[in-house]
């Protein structure tokens, strides 16, 4: 990296956020004769032009005064977009250095973020970890706020400053007071949800709940109102491994830039996102002022959960098709592209119509069964095709409800899970890699079912009338299958436990 130039110029760095990727930006700051004013260039949105009373004022506070003299702030490439209140610490790092208060080589070996406030308090900014590793990759050094610190340090990879006031900044500039590195923050959360053992009945649809936390597989329930959709949902948490601490730091980067790392640490519970019915194409996919990631990326590696499928809208559920696919989302811009990554598991909900009673015909409305028809309807087929595994959930009878039964706890469930998921991941040679991200060869290699099973799969894909992609989500899942089992193949019996999770019998047909 450059450091500043002879005369009244200096010289810090920041970086522009584009998607998870931090983009480095020069700030040259110049002081030269003529008609005394700040002014600020280099494609600035509103956040950023407003930097330069925030500095004003900051340095005002702390008995700085301005030379009264043409202040220049250059944001370099000028081409790259800048939005946010974090430039305001590296605008006050360029400028205090080109009038000598601090030393211009140090500053310019500065990667510094961090929003000021008026009387000179750094205030803690979104994005301090993809932050943290762009400073790794460019040799420098990062300055951020106190409150950022501990999420910064996380990477390891590059000496971290965080100081709590700009004066703070000063002090460990010039030598009177060395502020200490912060200490990294890991947060262990222990799942808080309800646990399996407290579902009363429903042994087949926890049977199909550890299927797909076992193999990653997506997942619709569909069942009449008060039936434990939504209960069964948020038990799945509880049954997933941990994410591995690449998984962890990808999807804290993306919470990082989206600001909800709220604790200064990195979580390694996988993220449960359950975005309501009103949810726009942005919200879901990300998008508006600076292309903030939406509920898929925030998902990622983690569960993304709809309540009332069919409630949201069309077009909402028809941007899920792609992802679904790639594992990656691109918000499309005016002036650019920004990728998010998004591999998350879809867990669905919905009524088997809007009454919510077609199956029961003392309750149901008059319109049985066009109602359901038009209802579930509102799912794309091409969607419905990309979900693995389709259960109906049914009402519990009453003994049931109200007689105590054992039931296996979510801890022994997730014994299972995990263990398979390590045998998916050994088998792929990539960790965190599940049955549901085998395509091509390793589909063909690792999931072709015996001769008996062979002879069922082409019956059952005659008779339930699989598309290409439904034939091999029908083999991921009976892999899945096989591999709880302890299995090294696939047989007939595993096919035909996954065939039974295709179709969901009386509402989607």
């Amino acid at each position: 990296m450059m450091g500043g130039q002879d005369g009244m110029i200096a010289t810090a760095y920041s970086v522009a956020f584009e998607g998870v990727e931090a983009r480095l930006v020069e700030v040259q700051c110049a002081i030269q004769g003529g008609a005394a004013g700040f002014s600020l260039v280099g494609m600035a949105d509103k956040a950023v032009s407003e930097s330069r009373e925030r500095v004003r004022a900051a340095l005002n506070a702390m008995s700085i005064a301005l030379p009264n003299r043409r202040i220049t702030i250059n944001l370099a490439p000028a081409d790259l977009p800048k939005e946010g209140s974090h430039f305001d610490l590296a605008i006050a790092m360029a400028l205090l250095a080109a009038i000598n208060i601090l030393p211009r080589d140090e500053v310019s070996r500065v990667l510094a973020l961090g929003e000021l406030s008026l009387d000179g308090r750094l205030l803690p900014v979104a994005g301090a970890l993809p932050a943290a590793m762009a400073a790794a990759e460019e040799d420098c050094v990062l300055l951020c706020p106190q409150a950022s610190g501990a999420e910064a340090a996380w990477v390891g990879a590059t000496e971290v400053i965080a100081a709590g006031s700009l004066a703070e900044v000063v002090r460990h500039f010039t030598g009177q007071a060395i502020l200490p590195p912060p200490q990294t923050n890991e947060i262990i959360e222990n799942f808080t949800g309800p646990d399996l053992s407290s579902v009363r009945g429903h042994e087949r649809a926890k049977r199909v709940l550890e299927i797909a936390a076992a193999g990653r597989h997506n997942l619709l329930m569909t069942g009449p109102p008060g039936t434990g959709k939504s209960l069964l949902a948020a038990c799945l948490p509880g049954l997933l491994p941990s994410m591995s601490a690449s998984e962890a730091l990808e999807t804290s980067m993306i919470h990082s830039v989206a600001g909800l790392l709220d604790q200064g640490g990195i979580s390694r519970s996988r993220p449960f996102r359950s975005p309501h019915q009103t949810a726009s194409k942005a919200a879901m996919t990300g998008g508006g002022k600076g292309a903030k990631p939406g509920e898929m990326s925030l998902a990622h590696n983690g569960v993304l959960f709809l309540d009332e499928m069919p409630e949201f809208h069309s077009d909402v559920l028809d941007t899920l098709r792609q992802p679904l696919e790639s594992g990656e989302i691109i918000v499309s811009r005016a002036n650019a592209h920004i990728r998010y990554p998004c591999r998350f598991q879809l867990i669905a909900a919905a009524n088997p119509c809007r009454c919510g009673y077609m199956t029961d015909p003392a309750r149901a409305c008059a319109r049985v069964p066009k109602c359901g028809t038009d209802y579930l309807g509102r799912i794309s087929g091409p969607l419905l095709d990309r979900i693995d595994l389709r259960l109906e959930v049914s009402a519990i009878p009453f003994d049931d409800l109200v007689t105590p039964g054992a039931s296996e706890p979510s801890a022994r469930v997730a014994a299972r899970v995990r263990a398979a998921r390590q045998v998916q991941s050994a088998r792929l040679g990539i960790e965190g890699r599940t049955n549901a991200d085998l395509t091509g060869d390793a589909l063909e290699k690792f999931a072709a079912p015996d001769e008996e099973g062979r002879a069922l799969a082409a019956l059952l894909a005659e008779r339930m009338g699989l598309t290409a992609r439904g034939y091999h989500r029908l083999l991921r899942v009976a892999r899945t299958i096989a591999d709880l089992e302890g299995c090294d193949g696939v047989h007939r019996n595993h096919l035909a436990e996954a065939a039974s999770y295709r179709v969901s019998p009386g509402s989607l047909g």
